[in-house]
Protein backbone atom coordinates (compact mmCIF):
# COMPACT_ATOMS: atom_id res chain seq x y z
CA UNK A 1 0.00 0.00 0.00
CA UNK A 2 2.13 3.25 -1.06
CA UNK A 3 0.28 6.40 -0.25
CA UNK A 4 1.72 9.79 -2.57
CA UNK A 5 4.02 11.42 -0.03
CA UNK A 6 5.24 7.88 1.56
CA UNK A 7 5.82 4.29 1.13
CA UNK A 8 4.83 2.34 4.41
CA UNK A 9 3.58 -1.19 4.55
CA UNK A 10 0.06 -2.19 5.51
CA UNK A 11 0.71 -5.30 7.41
CA UNK A 12 -2.43 -7.33 8.52
CA UNK A 13 -3.17 -10.30 10.89
CA UNK A 14 -6.06 -12.89 10.10
CA UNK A 15 -6.85 -14.78 12.89
CA UNK A 16 -9.04 -17.14 14.50
CA UNK A 17 -9.40 -15.94 17.74
CA UNK A 18 -9.10 -18.31 21.00
CA UNK A 19 -10.25 -20.86 18.35
CA UNK A 20 -7.74 -23.79 18.75
CA UNK A 21 -8.63 -26.45 15.79
CA UNK A 22 -7.45 -24.12 12.76
CA UNK A 23 -4.11 -22.53 12.51
CA UNK A 24 -3.38 -18.91 12.87
CA UNK A 25 -2.04 -16.85 9.85
CA UNK A 26 -0.62 -13.49 9.42
CA UNK A 27 -0.55 -12.30 6.33
CA UNK A 28 0.58 -8.43 4.80
CA UNK A 29 -0.93 -6.18 2.10
CA UNK A 30 0.85 -3.65 -0.14
CA UNK A 31 0.73 -4.62 -3.64
CA UNK A 32 -1.71 -6.83 -6.18
CA UNK A 33 -2.89 -7.26 -9.88
CA UNK A 34 -4.08 -3.75 -10.75
CA UNK A 35 -3.66 -0.66 -8.08
CA UNK A 36 -6.98 0.72 -6.55
CA UNK A 37 -6.41 4.75 -5.88
CA UNK A 38 -8.88 6.56 -3.35
CA UNK A 39 -8.52 10.23 -2.55
CA UNK A 40 -9.04 11.24 0.84
CA UNK A 41 -8.49 14.72 2.07
CA UNK A 42 -6.51 15.64 -1.45
CA UNK A 43 -3.91 12.99 -0.91
CA UNK A 44 -4.07 9.75 -3.42
CA UNK A 45 -3.81 6.37 -1.69
CA UNK A 46 -2.97 3.48 -3.62
CA UNK A 47 -3.68 -0.15 -2.54
CA UNK A 48 -1.58 -2.61 -4.73
CA UNK A 49 -3.18 -5.77 -2.59
CA UNK A 50 -0.90 -8.79 -1.19
CA UNK A 51 2.76 -8.91 -1.00
CA UNK A 52 3.07 -11.26 1.80
CA UNK A 53 2.13 -14.42 4.22
CA UNK A 54 3.00 -16.61 7.36
CA UNK A 55 1.53 -19.21 9.48
CA UNK A 56 1.68 -19.80 12.99
CA UNK A 57 0.36 -23.46 13.70
CA UNK A 58 -2.36 -22.65 16.48
CA UNK A 59 -1.57 -25.31 18.68
CA UNK A 60 2.11 -23.65 19.11
CA UNK A 61 2.61 -23.47 23.14
CA UNK A 62 3.67 -20.06 24.17
CA UNK A 63 6.18 -20.23 27.82
CA UNK A 64 3.40 -20.53 29.95
CA UNK A 65 2.36 -23.46 28.02
CA UNK A 66 -0.77 -22.14 26.60
CA UNK A 67 -1.53 -22.89 23.00
CA UNK A 68 -0.83 -18.95 21.58
CA UNK A 69 -4.56 -19.61 19.39
CA UNK A 70 -5.61 -16.94 17.74
CA UNK A 71 -3.21 -13.69 18.44
CA UNK A 72 -6.07 -11.17 16.86
CA UNK A 73 -6.80 -8.50 19.45
CA UNK A 74 -3.91 -6.47 18.94
CA UNK A 75 -0.46 -6.12 17.32
CA UNK A 76 1.74 -3.29 16.90
CA UNK A 77 5.42 -2.96 15.95
CA UNK A 78 7.87 -2.76 18.78
CA UNK A 79 9.45 0.30 18.93
CA UNK A 80 12.76 0.49 17.19
CA UNK A 81 12.87 -3.05 15.83
CA UNK A 82 11.87 -2.30 12.17
CA UNK A 83 14.81 -2.53 9.89
CA UNK A 84 16.03 -2.65 6.21
CA UNK A 85 18.21 -5.66 6.13
CA UNK A 86 18.82 -6.17 2.62
CA UNK A 87 17.25 -5.02 -0.46
CA UNK A 88 13.96 -6.91 -0.48
CA UNK A 89 14.11 -7.99 3.07
CA UNK A 90 13.04 -6.42 6.53
CA UNK A 91 13.24 -7.61 9.88
CA UNK A 92 11.33 -6.10 13.31
CA UNK A 93 9.49 -7.47 16.41
CA UNK A 94 5.37 -7.66 17.08
CA UNK A 95 3.86 -6.81 20.21
CA UNK A 96 0.79 -9.11 19.89
CA UNK A 97 -1.97 -9.79 22.08
CA UNK A 98 -5.00 -12.18 23.12
CA UNK A 99 -8.29 -10.86 24.53
CA UNK A 100 -9.51 -13.12 27.42
CA UNK A 101 -8.84 -16.34 26.20
CA UNK A 102 -10.42 -19.49 24.86
CA UNK A 103 -13.23 -19.78 22.67
CA UNK A 104 -15.60 -21.96 24.78
CA UNK A 105 -19.21 -21.78 25.76
CA UNK A 106 -18.25 -19.26 28.81
CA UNK A 107 -15.33 -16.89 29.62
CA UNK A 108 -12.41 -18.28 31.71
CA UNK A 109 -10.14 -17.62 34.41
CA UNK A 110 -7.13 -16.23 31.54
CA UNK A 111 -4.94 -13.79 32.66
CA UNK A 112 -4.04 -10.96 30.03
CA UNK A 113 -0.51 -10.89 28.60
CA UNK A 114 1.38 -9.70 25.71
CA UNK A 115 3.69 -11.77 22.86
CA UNK A 116 6.30 -11.07 21.17
CA UNK A 117 7.55 -12.15 17.52
CA UNK A 118 10.23 -11.53 15.69
CA UNK A 119 9.59 -11.69 11.72
CA UNK A 120 11.24 -11.39 7.99
CA UNK A 121 9.25 -9.98 5.79
CA UNK A 122 10.46 -10.38 1.91
CA UNK A 123 7.95 -9.19 -0.08
CA UNK A 124 6.14 -11.32 -2.95
CA UNK A 125 5.29 -8.83 -6.13
CA UNK A 126 5.18 -11.69 -9.01
CA UNK A 127 2.11 -12.73 -10.67
CA UNK A 128 2.69 -16.71 -10.66
CA UNK A 129 0.84 -18.43 -7.23
CA UNK A 130 3.58 -19.51 -4.80
CA UNK A 131 3.32 -23.09 -3.18
CA UNK A 132 1.66 -22.81 0.03
CA UNK A 133 5.21 -23.65 1.81
CA UNK A 134 7.05 -20.81 -0.47
CA UNK A 135 4.35 -18.54 0.61
CA UNK A 136 4.55 -18.70 4.27
CA UNK A 137 8.55 -17.70 3.63
CA UNK A 138 7.58 -14.02 2.28
CA UNK A 139 6.50 -13.44 6.39
CA UNK A 140 8.20 -15.53 8.52
CA UNK A 141 7.54 -15.46 12.30
CA UNK A 142 9.16 -16.49 15.30
CA UNK A 143 7.85 -16.80 18.48
CA UNK A 144 10.44 -14.71 21.09
CA UNK A 145 8.79 -14.01 24.50
CA UNK A 146 5.12 -14.30 26.22
CA UNK A 147 5.06 -11.29 28.97
CA UNK A 148 1.91 -11.29 31.59
CA UNK A 149 -0.38 -8.82 32.87
CA UNK A 150 -0.77 -7.69 36.81
CA UNK A 151 -2.85 -5.71 39.04
CA UNK A 152 -1.07 -2.73 41.57
CA UNK A 153 -0.65 -5.41 44.30
CA UNK A 154 1.09 -7.65 42.01
CA UNK A 155 -2.09 -10.16 41.51
CA UNK A 156 -3.01 -11.83 37.76
CA UNK A 157 -5.45 -10.22 35.76
CA UNK A 158 -8.58 -12.45 34.73
CA UNK A 159 -10.65 -13.05 31.55
CA UNK A 160 -13.37 -13.97 33.15
CA UNK A 161 -16.88 -11.97 32.77
CA UNK A 162 -17.21 -8.79 34.56
CA UNK A 163 -19.97 -9.73 37.06
CA UNK A 164 -18.84 -7.17 40.13
CA UNK A 165 -17.56 -3.78 40.50
CA UNK A 166 -14.64 -2.42 42.58
CA UNK A 167 -14.73 0.81 43.69
CA UNK A 168 -12.65 3.76 43.03
CA UNK A 169 -9.92 4.55 44.97
CA UNK A 170 -9.42 7.49 46.64
CA UNK A 171 -8.08 10.29 45.32
CA UNK A 172 -10.14 9.02 41.55
CA UNK A 173 -9.94 10.94 39.23
CA UNK A 174 -7.75 13.86 40.56
CA UNK A 175 -5.05 11.63 41.33
CA UNK A 176 -2.90 10.38 38.18
CA UNK A 177 -2.39 7.08 39.31
CA UNK A 178 -5.97 6.81 40.97
CA UNK A 179 -8.16 3.96 39.81
CA UNK A 180 -11.92 4.50 39.02
CA UNK A 181 -14.15 2.17 39.51
CA UNK A 182 -13.06 -1.22 38.18
CA UNK A 183 -14.85 -4.03 36.43
CA UNK A 184 -14.15 -7.37 38.40
CA UNK A 185 -14.78 -10.98 38.42
CA UNK A 186 -17.05 -10.98 41.03
CA UNK A 187 -17.10 -10.44 44.83
CA UNK A 188 -16.31 -13.20 45.59
CA UNK A 189 -13.06 -13.43 43.04
CA UNK A 190 -12.25 -9.54 42.74
CA UNK A 191 -9.42 -9.95 40.44
CA UNK A 192 -9.43 -7.37 37.64
CA UNK A 193 -11.08 -8.49 34.10
CA UNK A 194 -9.72 -7.45 31.15
CA UNK A 195 -10.65 -8.30 27.65
CA UNK A 196 -7.82 -6.60 26.20
CA UNK A 197 -8.77 -5.51 22.41
CA UNK A 198 -6.24 -2.55 21.45
CA UNK A 199 -2.73 -2.48 21.86
CA UNK A 200 0.21 0.25 21.75
CA UNK A 201 3.69 -0.62 21.82
CA UNK A 202 5.34 -1.60 24.46
CA UNK A 203 2.88 -0.87 27.14
CA UNK A 204 -0.49 0.20 26.41
CA UNK A 205 -3.97 -1.76 26.10
CA UNK A 206 -7.57 -1.21 25.53
CA UNK A 207 -10.45 -3.61 27.06
CA UNK A 208 -14.06 -4.32 26.25
CA UNK A 209 -15.31 -4.35 29.61
CA UNK A 210 -14.82 -0.90 31.05
CA UNK A 211 -14.49 -0.17 28.28
CA UNK A 212 -11.23 1.42 29.27
CA UNK A 213 -7.88 1.92 28.24
CA UNK A 214 -4.76 0.87 30.43
CA UNK A 215 -1.60 1.75 30.90
CA UNK A 216 1.40 -0.89 32.01
CA UNK A 217 5.11 -0.95 32.63
CA UNK A 218 7.10 -3.15 30.29
CA UNK A 219 7.27 -6.27 32.44
CA UNK A 220 3.12 -6.12 32.63
CA UNK A 221 2.23 -3.87 35.63
CA UNK A 222 -0.54 -2.07 35.60
CA UNK A 223 0.08 2.07 36.27
CA UNK A 224 -2.91 3.82 35.05
CA UNK A 225 -6.74 3.24 34.24
CA UNK A 226 -8.30 5.87 31.44
CA UNK A 227 -11.99 6.31 32.00
CA UNK A 228 -14.14 7.83 29.07
CA UNK A 229 -16.96 9.71 29.58
CA UNK A 230 -20.15 8.74 30.91
CA UNK A 231 -21.93 8.37 27.43
CA UNK A 232 -19.21 5.47 26.60
CA UNK A 233 -19.79 3.94 30.26
CA UNK A 234 -22.19 0.33 30.55
CA UNK A 235 -24.85 1.29 32.82
CA UNK A 236 -28.42 -0.55 33.82
CA UNK A 237 -31.58 1.18 34.53
CA UNK A 238 -31.08 2.43 37.60
CA UNK A 239 -27.58 4.29 36.52
CA UNK A 240 -25.12 1.58 38.27
CA UNK A 241 -21.98 0.34 36.07
CA UNK A 242 -23.13 -2.76 34.17
CA UNK A 243 -19.51 -4.22 33.42
CA UNK A 244 -20.66 -7.89 31.79
CA UNK A 245 -20.04 -8.31 28.16
CA UNK A 246 -23.07 -11.06 28.11
CA UNK A 247 -25.68 -8.52 27.71
CA UNK A 248 -26.66 -5.45 26.73
CA UNK A 249 -26.87 -2.34 29.45
CA UNK A 250 -29.36 0.48 29.44
CA UNK A 251 -26.49 2.92 28.51
CA UNK A 252 -22.87 3.27 27.29
CA UNK A 253 -20.55 0.31 24.97
CA UNK A 254 -22.89 -2.33 23.86
CA UNK A 255 -22.15 -5.96 25.09
CA UNK A 256 -18.73 -7.20 23.98
CA UNK A 257 -18.03 -3.42 22.11
CA UNK A 258 -15.82 -1.50 23.74
CA UNK A 259 -12.84 -0.06 23.05
CA UNK A 260 -12.14 -2.43 20.14
CA UNK A 261 -9.55 0.08 17.99
CA UNK A 262 -6.07 1.65 20.13
CA UNK A 263 -3.72 3.61 18.49
CA UNK A 264 -0.89 6.17 19.06
CA UNK A 265 -0.14 9.93 17.42
CA UNK A 266 3.84 9.36 18.40
CA UNK A 267 4.83 12.72 17.58
CA UNK A 268 1.79 14.69 19.74
CA UNK A 269 2.06 11.74 22.15
CA UNK A 270 -2.12 11.66 21.54
CA UNK A 271 -4.13 8.15 22.67
CA UNK A 272 -7.11 7.54 19.81
CA UNK A 273 -9.51 4.99 21.31
CA UNK A 274 -12.87 3.57 18.83
CA UNK A 275 -15.76 1.97 20.01
CA UNK A 276 -16.29 -1.37 18.25
CA UNK A 277 -20.53 0.13 17.14
CA UNK A 278 -22.28 2.97 18.66
CA UNK A 279 -23.39 2.86 22.28
CA UNK A 280 -26.45 1.51 23.08
CA UNK A 281 -28.54 5.59 23.16
CA UNK A 282 -26.75 5.84 19.50
CA UNK A 283 -28.74 2.65 18.32
CA UNK A 284 -25.68 -0.17 19.25
CA UNK A 285 -28.42 -2.76 20.29
CA UNK A 286 -29.10 -3.54 16.77
CA UNK A 287 -26.60 -4.23 14.03
CA UNK A 288 -28.99 -2.16 11.77
CA UNK A 289 -28.97 0.82 13.54
CA UNK A 290 -25.32 0.47 15.30
CA UNK A 291 -23.36 2.76 12.42
CA UNK A 292 -22.45 5.45 13.94
CA UNK A 293 -19.51 4.62 16.88
CA UNK A 294 -17.39 7.35 18.67
CA UNK A 295 -13.60 7.91 18.22
CA UNK A 296 -12.02 10.07 21.28
CA UNK A 297 -8.37 11.45 21.77
CA UNK A 298 -6.38 11.59 25.12
CA UNK A 299 -3.06 13.68 25.70
CA UNK A 300 -0.81 11.38 27.50
CA UNK A 301 2.08 14.01 26.68
CA UNK A 302 2.87 15.10 30.59
CA UNK A 303 3.02 12.60 32.92
CA UNK A 304 2.04 14.27 35.69
CA UNK A 305 -1.37 15.16 35.20
CA UNK A 306 -4.13 12.51 34.48
CA UNK A 307 -4.31 12.18 30.84
CA UNK A 308 -6.87 14.68 29.36
CA UNK A 309 -10.00 14.04 26.84
CA UNK A 310 -9.00 16.46 23.95
CA UNK A 311 -11.26 15.21 21.08
CA UNK A 312 -14.44 13.00 20.44
CA UNK A 313 -15.73 12.51 16.47
CA UNK A 314 -18.57 10.06 15.68
CA UNK A 315 -17.32 7.65 13.04
CA UNK A 316 -19.63 6.21 10.28
CA UNK A 317 -18.95 2.70 9.70
CA UNK A 318 -19.53 0.93 6.72
CA UNK A 319 -23.02 -1.10 6.13
CA UNK A 320 -23.42 -4.57 4.51
CA UNK A 321 -25.88 -5.19 1.78
CA UNK A 322 -28.37 -5.63 4.41
CA UNK A 323 -28.12 -2.65 5.74
CA UNK A 324 -26.21 -4.07 8.96
CA UNK A 325 -23.09 -2.21 10.73
CA UNK A 326 -20.02 -3.40 9.74
CA UNK A 327 -17.77 -3.57 13.55
CA UNK A 328 -14.58 -1.74 13.60
CA UNK A 329 -11.69 -4.41 14.89
CA UNK A 330 -8.76 -2.07 15.18
CA UNK A 331 -7.28 1.45 13.89
CA UNK A 332 -4.44 3.01 13.44
CA UNK A 333 -2.79 6.36 13.03
CA UNK A 334 -1.76 7.38 9.53
CA UNK A 335 -0.99 11.45 9.35
CA UNK A 336 -2.50 13.99 11.28
CA UNK A 337 -6.41 13.52 11.35
CA UNK A 338 -6.66 10.20 9.23
CA UNK A 339 -6.46 6.85 10.23
CA UNK A 340 -7.13 3.05 8.82
CA UNK A 341 -9.80 1.04 10.54
CA UNK A 342 -10.42 -2.57 9.98
CA UNK A 343 -14.12 -3.23 9.46
CA UNK A 344 -15.46 -6.37 8.93
CA UNK A 345 -18.67 -8.97 8.59
CA UNK A 346 -18.33 -11.74 11.75
CA UNK A 347 -17.99 -14.63 9.35
CA UNK A 348 -15.36 -16.72 7.98
CA UNK A 349 -13.99 -19.29 10.87
CA UNK A 350 -16.26 -20.07 13.77
CA UNK A 351 -18.55 -17.79 12.68
CA UNK A 352 -22.01 -18.18 11.33
CA UNK A 353 -21.01 -18.61 7.41
CA UNK A 354 -17.65 -19.68 6.10
CA UNK A 355 -17.59 -17.20 2.87
CA UNK A 356 -16.51 -13.88 4.42
CA UNK A 357 -17.66 -10.84 2.83
CA UNK A 358 -16.71 -7.54 4.34
CA UNK A 359 -12.55 -7.54 5.48
CA UNK A 360 -11.12 -4.17 4.18
CA UNK A 361 -8.79 -1.96 5.56
CA UNK A 362 -10.78 1.40 5.16
CA UNK A 363 -9.38 5.28 5.44
CA UNK A 364 -11.58 7.57 7.79
CA UNK A 365 -10.47 11.87 8.40
CA UNK A 366 -11.51 13.36 11.37
CA UNK A 367 -10.84 16.77 9.76
CA UNK A 368 -13.83 19.00 9.28
CA UNK A 369 -15.86 16.53 11.80
CA UNK A 370 -17.99 17.71 14.98
CA UNK A 371 -15.42 17.62 18.08
CA UNK A 372 -18.43 16.51 20.11
CA UNK A 373 -15.91 16.41 23.52
CA UNK A 374 -16.86 17.91 26.63
CA UNK A 375 -20.90 19.37 25.10
CA UNK A 376 -23.85 17.15 26.04
CA UNK A 377 -23.48 14.56 24.05
CA UNK A 378 -21.33 12.99 26.76
CA UNK A 379 -24.56 12.14 28.96
CA UNK A 380 -25.84 9.19 27.51
CA UNK A 381 -28.91 11.36 27.95
CA UNK A 382 -28.22 12.73 25.15
CA UNK A 383 -27.36 10.55 21.84
CA UNK A 384 -25.77 11.77 18.75
CA UNK A 385 -27.53 9.01 17.01
CA UNK A 386 -30.89 8.10 18.54
CA UNK A 387 -32.55 5.16 17.27
CA UNK A 388 -29.19 5.22 14.48
CA UNK A 389 -30.20 8.39 13.01
CA UNK A 390 -27.45 11.20 13.32
CA UNK A 391 -28.64 14.53 14.91
CA UNK A 392 -28.22 16.64 12.05
CA UNK A 393 -25.97 19.06 13.42
CA UNK A 394 -23.32 16.69 13.82
CA UNK A 395 -20.56 16.21 10.96
CA UNK A 396 -19.30 12.51 11.22
CA UNK A 397 -15.75 11.59 9.89
CA UNK A 398 -15.25 11.11 6.03
CA UNK A 399 -15.05 7.23 5.95
CA UNK A 400 -13.77 5.73 2.51
CA UNK A 401 -13.31 2.52 1.41
CA UNK A 402 -10.23 1.26 0.76
CA UNK A 403 -8.27 -2.77 0.97
CA UNK A 404 -10.41 -5.45 0.41
CA UNK A 405 -8.46 -8.47 1.83
CA UNK A 406 -11.02 -10.94 0.42
CA UNK A 407 -10.11 -10.48 -3.41
CA UNK A 408 -9.69 -13.52 -4.54
CA UNK A 409 -6.67 -12.47 -7.45
CA UNK A 410 -4.23 -11.82 -4.42
CA UNK A 411 -5.08 -14.46 -2.17
CA UNK A 412 -4.95 -17.50 -5.16
CA UNK A 413 -1.53 -16.39 -5.38
CA UNK A 414 -0.27 -17.29 -2.03
CA UNK A 415 -2.50 -20.41 -2.01
CA UNK A 416 -5.47 -19.22 -0.46
CA UNK A 417 -9.32 -18.40 -1.01
CA UNK A 418 -12.62 -17.58 0.32
CA UNK A 419 -14.46 -20.49 1.41
CA UNK A 420 -14.84 -23.64 3.68
CA UNK A 421 -11.87 -25.85 2.94
CA UNK A 422 -8.39 -26.06 4.73
CA UNK A 423 -6.15 -23.12 3.72
CA UNK A 424 -8.69 -20.79 2.93
CA UNK A 425 -9.23 -17.44 3.74
CA UNK A 426 -11.56 -17.81 6.30
CA UNK A 427 -9.93 -16.86 9.49
CA UNK A 428 -11.30 -13.66 11.06
CA UNK A 429 -9.96 -10.10 10.56
CA UNK A 430 -9.05 -9.19 14.08
CA UNK A 431 -6.29 -6.18 13.54
CA UNK A 432 -4.44 -3.88 11.52
CA UNK A 433 -1.41 -1.88 11.80
CA UNK A 434 0.56 0.87 9.65
CA UNK A 435 4.67 1.04 10.26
Amino acid sequence: MLASIATPLCLLALLTPRVRSSQTLLHTARAATSPISVNLNGVTYVNKGLVGFGLIPSDFRESTGDTLGGIGSGIDLKVGTWKRTSADTYTGTFIVTPDRGYNVETTVDYQSRQHEIDFAFTPYYGSAKLSFSAAQKTLALTYKKTVLGFERNNTKTSGLDATGVRAAQNGFPQTVSADPQLPIASELYPHLSLDVEGIIANNDGSDEYGPYIYRFTSDGKLIQTIQPPNAFLPRDASGALYFTSETNPATGRAGNKGFEGLTLDRVNNVIYAILQTATIQDGGGDKTTARYTRLVAYDVSNPSVRPPLVGEWVVPLPLSSKGKAQSCSEIQFVSPGVFLALSRDGDGRGGDDNNTKYKQADLFSITGATDIHGTKYDDPANPVAPDGKLVSSITPATYVPFVDYVESTGLARFGLHNGKSFRSFRQALELIMWV
